[in-house]
This record gives structure tokens, C-alpha cells and sequence, in this order.
């Protein structure tokens, strides 16, 4: 089966371009954040990417989402090579196959929560109807549809979030991107956010990647991890194998130290 989402060997530099050796660029003084990062997600999976901060977690986000490109290697998703796309090109895969939820909301705050979702409908130029009824699909659907008229400075940060994640669905795009969704967020929100996520994963069937610094988010409602250090993904697969026997040195003083935090947790 293809992959919907494969990342092949990329490497990434910041710093100060120096000079172009074979097919690979090298920079002076500048430092490397991804390291040969290879990571494969099929359809309909719930993966989460974590590490600590500095792992590269979200400089590997930033490249699948196209906001960062990468310096050598290859992105596919939905079998087009991202990596390659330039332009209006990239600008219409972003818009249409690919949903964006960030951990501030990112919302307009002179547009309300119904037009917030429509933004991307409305620059696609979907016909006005059309745009009703899938806004009003979604927030039905997202337990919304009450605050539709209103603007983000009047609802609550979990509302905030639901709308953001409504707007990100609007395109029905191949797979949702979700930078730290929850981390803004009161506990008792956050475990709300989360379940939201993990239905609409299971209800829609929609692939979503997901990076957190929490074990515990991984573990509640992912189906895959990779975990990352020093730019480089150390250990990826099945969330119940990992935890159950990890094999990396890092994936096992992560659990290790979840595993503690769960007892500290029920002490309380």
C-alpha cells in the first residue's frame, strides 16, 4: 500500500549558506536540525511526533506543512512531491490538501467564528451556498453552531480551538497538521480538544500528525509515534509496542518518566 505521507531522508540547515557540494547543502557556522529523517504515515493514522525541546519535532512539522523547505531529501503526500512544488502550486496544495491547527488558535479577530471557518472556502471562491452548508455542517458536528456570530474575543480558548479546527477541515484536506494543539489549554479543555481530535480521526478516517512534548497525549489517542533527539527520529511505530518495549534509549526514559508522572498523578 502507498504511503499517504512519506518523508524520505531530509536534512534541513539554518545558518549562513556557505557553498553547494554534490546535491547536498552545507553551511557555515549554521546548524543542522534534521538529520537523514525518514518517517512513513498511511491513511487514517493518529501519529504523534515528540521529543524534547531542540529534538526537531517542529521543524519536521514546518517542512511536511511546507512553511519550512527542506534542504536535501524528499516529502510525498498523496504521492505529489512537495518538495518540488513552487509558486501557485504550492500555494493551492497548501490550501486544499493540507489542514493547519497551531497551538495560539491562529484565528482572525475581526472576523467571526462562522467567517473564520469560511476563510479558506471563500479564497478557493467555493460557490456561497456551497460554503453555508459546510460551515454549518462542521460546527454542528464540532458543537459550535451557537457561536458562529460571535468573535474569537468573546468565546472561550477551547471554543477558540474548535473553530480553528473546523476551519482547518473546511478544504477536507488529505491530512491534519497539529502544532502543540493543546498547550494553550486548561487541563479539562484539553483532554476535551483531544477526544474531539481522536473522533474525528476515527469518525472521518481523516490522517492526522500531531507534536507534543507529552507522553500522555501520545499514549491517549494516538495509533503511531516517532520519537525524536538531536534531529533525528530514534524510534517510530505502534504507540502499545513502543510503550510496550521500546528500544531506543531516549523512548524508554520518556516512558520511564510518564510512568512516573502517572504515579505522582494518582498520589494526589
Amino acid at each position: 500500500m502507498e504511503h499517504l505521507l512519506t518523508v524520505n531522508q531530509i536534512e534541513k540547515y539554518y545558518g549562513n549558506k556557505s557553498n553547494l557540494t554534490k546535491a547536498i547543502e552545507t553551511y557555515a557556522n549554521g546548524t543542522q536540525a534534521l538529520k537523514h529523517v525518514d518517517l512513513n504515515v498511511d491513511k487514517g493514522e493518529f501519529v504523534g511526533i515528540m521529543g524534547a525541546s531542540g529534538s526537531g519535532k517542529t521543524t519536521l512539522l514546518n517542512c511536511i506543512s511546507t512553511i519550512d523547505r527542506v534542504t536535501a531529501g524528499h516529502i510525498m503526500i498523496g504521492g505529489q512531491d512537495i518538495t518540488s512544488l513552487k509558486g501557485n502550486h504550492l500555494n493551492r496544495f497548501r490550501r486544499e490538501q493540507l489542514g493547519f491547527i497551531f497551538q495560539d488558535f491562529n484565528l482572525l479577530d475581526t472576523l467571526t467564528a462562522y467567517e473564520n471557518i469560511a476563510l479558506p472556502l471563500t479564497i478557493q471562491r467555493v460557490d456561497a451556498k456551497e460554503i453555508d452548508e459546510r460551515v454549518k455542517d462542521i460546527a454542528a458536528q464540532l458543537d459550535i453552531m451557537k457561536i458562529l456570530n460571535k468573535y474569537p474575543y468573546q468565546v472561550s480558548g477551547g471554543q477558540k480551538q474548535r473553530v480553528a479546527i473546523a476551519r482547518a477541515l473546511a478544504s477536507d484536506p488529505q491530512i491534519l497538521l497539529c502544532d502543540e494543539a493543546t498547550s494553550a489549554l486548561d487541563p479539562q479543555t484539553t483532554s476535551s480538544i483531544l477526544e474531539l481530535l481522536q473522533d474525528i480521526n476515527q469518525k472521518f478516517g481523516i490522517t492526522i500528525v500531531i507534536i507534543t512534548h507529552q507522553m500522555s497525549v501520545v499514549r491517549e489517542i494516538c495509533t503511531h509515534v516517532a520519537i525524536m533527539k538531536d534531529g533525528e527520529v530514534k524510534e517510530q511505530g505502534l504507540v502499545e509496542e513502543i510503550f510496550s518495549h521500546p528500544k531506543s534509549q531516549v523512548a524508554k526514559e520518556l516512558i520511564s518518566k510518564d510512568s512516573g508522572n502517572d504515579v505522582e498523578s494518582k498520589k494526589l
